[in-house]
């Protein structure tokens, strides 16, 4: 046998070999059997037409016989929509939550007793106050000098005198003022409930972060029992 001929035949047997590997290392795909529901009955194939795609279907191996796998059938667009909407909707919550945590770390790591936290809070409740008086005088005030100005012109009229230009447009220009002051009154108010319930809030999980801060260095620093 000639030297290139030996070659040949050796390198046909290294192709062979590798060609061999390469069959075990890559095995054919096992045959399935897709079993669906069409018009309330169930039926089943070795192949899954084009109909059926997106329908929900089990997947049976041929050479076992039993399930291998579950594909629900496709969603809707109005579905997918939802499925979406409820999918960010958890993640602003996730997000919220986290954020909320952070801080809560912050409040126990800015104030060192809940006496402090309480503190911080009174002087955000008594500027609230403070701008909550000035609105109920600035009221007060403006209803008083409204009512003179509204019984001068209504004695102007009952005496046959034209009710002056300038008094009048003083009169509609203390009103809007005044539901004005009134609108803010009430929003100054409904800020300080809010500030109330927050800080009602900020102690009970100032206290939850204190215990677990407390459980959780407790915990750090227990001794080893000795064996």
């Amino acid at each position: 046998m000639s030297r290139h001929r030996q070659l040949s035949l050796t390198l046909m047997l290294a192709l062979c070999g590798a060609g061999h590997v390469l069959a075990q290392s890559n095995p054919p795909p096992q045959k399935k059997i897709y079993c669906w529901d069409e018009n309330g009955h169930k039926v089943c194939g070795d192949a899954l037409p084009a109909a059926a795609a997106e329908r929900a279907r089990t997947e049976i191996s041929i050479k076992s016989g039993l399930p291998t796998a579950h594909v629900e059938r496709a969603l809707t667009e109005e579905e997918r929509s939802a499925a979406q909407q409820a999918a960010e909707a958890a993640r602003r919550q996730a997000e919220a939550e986290a954020m909320q945590k952070r801080r809560d770390l912050a409040m126990v790591e800015s104030y060192m007793t809940e006496a402090d936290l309480r503190r911080a809070y009174g002087e955000r409740t008594a500027l609230l106050d403070e701008s909550i008086k000035t609105s109920q005088l600035s009221i007060t005030t403006l209803h008083a000098s409204l009512l003179s100005l509204l019984k001068q012109a209504g004695d102007q009229e009952l005496s046959g005198t034209p009710v002056a230009r300038q008094t009048a447009e003083t009169i509609r220009a203390q009103h809007a003022e005044l539901l004005r002051q009134r609108q803010l009154l009430q929003a100054q108010q409904a800020d300080r409930a809010a500030l109330e319930s927050e800080l009602a809030d900020s102690i009970r999980r100032y206290r939850e972060m204190k215990g677990n801060t407390a459980q959780t260095a407790g915990t750090a620093t227990a001794p080893t029992p000795s064996p």
